[in-house]
């Protein structure tokens, strides 16, 4: 009986040692965070400017009105709806322009949001930085306000 109890202490010892390192491991840097942050700020900049640009091809359009392109837009893949709504050629040649130029924009900041996720913070570090922000209160305040810097240098 006295055997086990030997080994015991330096079992423990070494249980804590690999706990620690573990949570080493999983500890989010200021540095990944900074790189995170900067991410979200830049894809959420990219979204603005394209919210930006749709509302001024929709505003400037001479074709079709705000309301109408509101109205139309829901219904522009139903042949039948669009005829009942009495939609001109050049009122779905507007709309499809903007749908257009809206979803290459998407697709440009899915792109630039996949490469500076993989190849700026890196998908483990992205992976681990999103998951440490939902489930803990302290880093996500760290988050916010490094963001909160990061958007105040944009506005400058």
């Amino acid at each position: 009986m006295k055997k086990p109890l030997k080994f015991l202490p330096a079992w423990l010892a070494f249980v804590l040692i690999a706990c620690n390192g573990a949570v080493a491991q999983d500890a989010v840097t200021d540095e990944e965070l900074k790189k995170y942050a900067f991410v979200m700020d830049s894809i959420d900049n990219m979204k603005k400017d394209l919210m930006e640009t749709i509302s001024g091809m929709v505003k400037n359009n001479e074709a079709i009105s705000g309301a109408r392109y509101n109205e139309l837009s829901k219904i522009i893949n139903d042949e039948a709806k669009l005829t009942a709504a009495k939609a001109t050629a050049e009122e779905i040649a507007a709309i499809k322009e903007i749908i257009k130029a809206r979803d290459e924009g998407t697709a440009k900041i899915q792109e630039t949001f996949k490469t500076l996720a993989s190849e700026y913070v890196g998908a483990a570090v992205y992976n681990k930085v999103k998951k440490a922000i939902a489930e803990n209160a302290e880093i996500k305040s760290r988050y916010e306000a490094i963001l909160a810097e990061l958007k105040t240098e944009d506005s400058e």
